[in-house]
């Protein structure tokens, strides 16, 4: 049977202007950048103020309008799409149109090396075998391919299929092979190998090391190369028939070769540039912290569009397109003045979530990582009385520049263990002195994880072995056998 009932049910519901808000949240100074730029360009309200123009107060006629603009009670709408400032973000007081930055801040911005990258450097390598147009393609798609690591992460015969079938050329697998044991020969050597094995044989049979050595080292990475990637010294030794000094001597040459050979070109760098959001700067006894958005471009009202609007206003009665026309530039004032509101609670949210951090591992800012408290998002979010999950959308991505180095906002948080004495400590810390332990092991006889727990827990650090081979593995570092050195 059919039945009408009634039911009171509360819900929340995030506006579109929340859902901006948080969106600028996440975002990196880098990210935000480029995100004001697009809004520039699809605002007309919007426009970019020039540093020589930034002014923190209105003119008082520029303010009369805008108040002219907000009591305009002839503006037929439908009240849903209506929003105040209040309802948004109840904390914010609206203190003008334009987002500014105190010319005295000091900003470090890193700028990025200019030299040449290393795909350009194999072009221009490439360019003087004088190949014929179809050799010289492969050979540029064997460049594209590379890794960051400078390993060729395609099968030659995968790249050899796609340029016959799109470019109509025809080559011989011999030609193709012989062209990329050339291009491994090029600067850095090694480059565009298959396999780790490959890159280290390619640098080695073009080297001008002792030729005995030489010898040893290559039959040792033909044949035992598996062996030697275990560390399996002792079996080594006896396949081979070598004294103590010999394989030594052999282990030390292979080790002396770059097993990455595309590491540290112009490419992964711009890559993995950090620009640091926040920085962080000790004076006398106090940190200062400057946000770093110099950058970033400041933003305001347009005068030209808050004059057409007022135009507008006063003839919509008289003209259906001068009507359109006012709701249309209506709609992009409070577009833009939404959007210039979530940049500006944006910055006081960092600022106030960075401060709090700060103040939490002062001693961490002021003396070292060894002095890293303990600390969750709960204890940032109750100092500042935010939501865990704004605190989140501010840490996430975002890096530091301190004393100390630059570190990912991340990097504070972490759980802590109790010490014998009592003390709070962080799995940080115990990471860092894990590591420590590690360094000043004799490599002959490197520590087992057993023997790593049974040491910390003398040090009043009670961990199971278990906890330390996950440490071990988070810090990259191999099991005990993968250590040994002679």
């Amino acid at each position: 049977m059919l039945s009408l009932s009634q039911k009171l049910s509360q819900q929340q519901k995030l506006s579109p202007q929340q859902i901006q808000y948080q969106k600028l949240l996440q975002l990196n100074t880098l990210a935000l950048e480029q995100r004001i730029k697009t809004e520039l360009e699809l605002n007309p309200i919007l426009e970019e103020v020039m540093e020589e123009d930034i002014d923190l107060s209105l003119d008082s006629d520029e303010k009369n309008k805008n108040d002219e603009i907000e009591e305009d009670e002839d503006f037929e709408s439908n009240s849903k799409d209506e929003f105040e400032l209040e309802d948004f973000m109840n904390d914010l007081e609206f203190e003008g149109d334009k987002i500014n930055k105190s010319k005295d801040e000091e900003v470090y911005q890193p700028l990025a090396p200019a030299k040449e990258s290393l795909s350009e450097h194999l072009r221009e390598q490439l360019s003087m075998l004088n190949l014929d147009d179809n050799l010289y393609m492969l050979g540029e798609e064997i460049i594209g391919n590379l890794d960051s690591d400078g390993y060729l992460k395609s099968e030659l015969s995968d790249i050899l299929n796609e340029l016959e079938m799109f470019e109509h050329v025809q080559i011989s697998a011999e030609d193709a092979e012989a062209l990329l044991k050339k291009i491994q020969t090029f600067d850095p050597i090694g480059i565009a190998s298959r396999s780790l094995q490959e890159c280290l044989l390619v640098q080695l049979r073009n080297s001008s090391f002792d030729p005995y050595y030489t010898f040893l080292a290559d039959e040792l990475l033909v044949n035992y190369f598996n062996d030697f990637t275990q560390k399996r010294y002792d079996l080594i030794k006896q396949k081979m028939n070598l004294t103590d000094e010999s394989l030594k001597a052999t282990i030390n040459l292979v080790q002396s070769l770059n097993p990455k050979p595309g590491e540290g070109n112009i490419d992964s760098v711009e890559m993995n540039q950090i620009t640091p959001d926040f920085i962080v700067e000790k004076v006398d006894d106090n940190f200062v912290i400057t946000l770093n958005d110099r950058s970033v471009p400041s933003v305001t009202l347009s005068k030209t569009y808050l004059e057409m609007i007022d135009q507008n206003k006063k003839s919509k009665k008289n003209s259906p397109r001068d009507k359109n026309t006012y709701k249309f530039l209506r709609e992009k004032f409070e577009s833009a003045k939404w959007f210039i509101a979530c940049i500006q609670q944006r910055r006081e949210t960092l600022m106030k979530i960075m401060q709090a951090i700060v103040e939490k591992q002062y001693e961490f800012f002021d003396k070292g990582p060894k002095l890293l408290k303990p600390m969750i998002y709960k204890d940032i979010a109750d100092e500042i009385r935010m939501d865990i999950s704004t605190i989140s959308r501010v840490v996430n991505g975002k890096y530091v520049q301190s004393p100390m180095g630059i570190h990912e906002l991340k990097y504070f948080f972490s759980e802590g263990l109790s010490t014998d004495s009592g003390e709070e400590v962080s799995n940080k810390h115990i990471k860092e002195r894990l590591k420590e332990i590690i360094d000043s092991e004799d490599k002959n006889s490197p520590h087992s994880d057993d023997k790593l727990a049974e040491m910390l827990n003398d040090e009043g650090i009670h961990i199971a072995r278990r906890t330390v081979a996950k440490y071990r593995e988070q810090l990259r570092i191999p099991i005990a056998r993968l250590r040994r050195e002679l």
